[in-house]
């Protein structure tokens, strides 16, 4: 009988052990089960909190007075679709290429190629709500009923060009809670279709007049860009585009509110735009003193060390009259373009304006050294006796007075017969 019990004890002891082994093994596959599903929530988590980081260094990178937010964040980039324009560069916060695709983009770079910009200054497309309804642009533009009237007077060299940048002195919004300051500018949407009219091809946003109808009116502002395919820079948005296969980058620099401290900013846009792969810099600045012809210590200063760093041309506004032109290390600097399109005065007493352009070559891709520029006379109207708000090229003697303006402020750069 022992034998018997004990028989039958061991048999329902085994029965138990494998019983409890088998509840062991699903207990290990259920953790196992859970812990496969935590990796992936913590993977899907972790790409939508680096998504959504993403997404507010963009919108920080848009904010007036910031800093680039991220190295390497640009508004555009030439060659997005196969992801070559960064150029074979590590640690930038990027995938490094492939050995195929390094080949690929040396290539690329190995452009022969030019390409010519014409660079005007400040254009205030609409016009402050104090101003007389019956002088302003708004009523010119009523009047005319045609957005490519504005720009019909030098639409002979914008036209021609490959690049054409103008600096954006107001807001495109329909708001209408303005800011508290003496002048505040703003336009309707729809003249945007000024700038795609008249060939303008991007804008600096950089300025003191960016905010007029507060925040949300400069990202109305950026919006009506973008849906014009107007391409845009400034503040933390640089600008990389690609030119007759030359990839040129831009950056806005505003320099009113930090005086010199805006270096962080300009040093932190140039190497961005350099990690991106550059071939061509131009670097925008709002800068210096209203109704000065010659610049201050700090514009100089900036500009010099813009060319330090990489700059290949630079661009001034915001004094509203024409400053001289620098050449510096063989590089150009137009200390201030003046007023160009400008609904912020129906009748200035100062009209003379300019187009500065200039061709870029590169052979093998490498950019070649040469005085490939020219200074266009224009005035900002195309009658003295008010603002008709459409600059035209000068002819005659007034254009050779104009020049001759130039080449006098030039002269104290120390730049002698660089700008007729």
């Amino acid at each position: 009988m022992k034998k018997k019990w004990y028989q039958r004890k061991k048999g329902k002891l085994i029965d138990r052990l494998e019983m409890g082994m088998m509840a062991v093994i699903v207990g290990l596959l259920c953790v196992l089960v859970v812990m496969v599903i935590a990796i992936k929530v913590r993977g899907t988590a972790g790409d939508q909190a680096q998504g959504a980081a993403a997404q507010a260094e963009g919108e920080a990178s848009d904010q007036p007075g910031q800093a680039e937010t991220s190295p390497g964040e640009s508004q555009d980039a030439a060659g997005e679709e196969d992801g070559l324009y960064l150029g074979p560069r590590e640690g930038n916060g990027y995938e490094p290429m492939t050995e195929e695709e390094k080949a690929a983009w040396e290539e690329k770079r190995r452009v022969s190629a030019s390409f010519t910009v014409s660079a005007a200054g400040d254009c205030t497309l609409g016009t402050d709500e104090h101003f007389s309804k019956n002088t302003s642009f708004v009523a010119k533009y009523d009047e005319v009923q045609d957005p490519s009237y504005f720009f019909a007077g030098v639409q002979s060299v914008f036209g021609q060009d490959d690049l054409t940048i103008v600096n954006l002195e107001g807001t495109f919004t329909e708001l209408t809670s303005r800011a508290d300051k003496q002048y505040a500018f703003k336009g309707d949407p729809s003249y945007v279709e000024i700038l795609t009219s008249g060939s303008v091809e991007a804008v600096n946003v950089a300025n003191n007049h960016s905010k007029d109808y507060g925040t949300e009116s400069y990202y109305d502002t950026l919006d009506v860009l973008r849906g014009a395919g107007v391409k845009y820079f400034g503040y933390g948005t640089t600008l990389l585009m690609e030119v007759n296969g030359i990839q040129v980058g831009m950056l806005g620099t505003y320099e009113l509110a930090q005086g010199i401290e805006c270096k962080e900013d300009l040093l932190a846009g140039l190497q961005s735009l350099k990690d991106q792969g550059a071939q061509v810099i131009i670097a925008s600045f709002h800068w210096g003193v209203e109704r000065e012809h010659y610049p201050t210590d700090v514009q100089v200063e900036l500009a010099h060390l813009a060319i330090d760093n990489g700059a290949d041309l630079v661009l001034g506004h915001h004094p509203h009259v024409l400053q001289g032109i620098e050449k510096y290390k063989g590089k150009y600097i137009a200390y201030s373009l003046g007023n160009f399109c400008f609904g912020g005065n129906k009748n200035p007493s100062d009209k003379d304006t300019m187009i500065f352009q200039q061709t870029f070559t590169l052979k093998d891709g490498e950019l070649q050294v040469d005085d490939n520029i020219e200074v266009i006379p224009c005035t900002l109207s195309s009658t003295d006796a008010r603002n008709d708000y459409q600059p035209t090229l000068a002819e005659g003697e007034r254009a050779d007075e104009i020049l001759e303006r130039i080449q006098e402020y030039s002269s104290e750069l120390g730049t002698e017969n660089q700008a007729a």
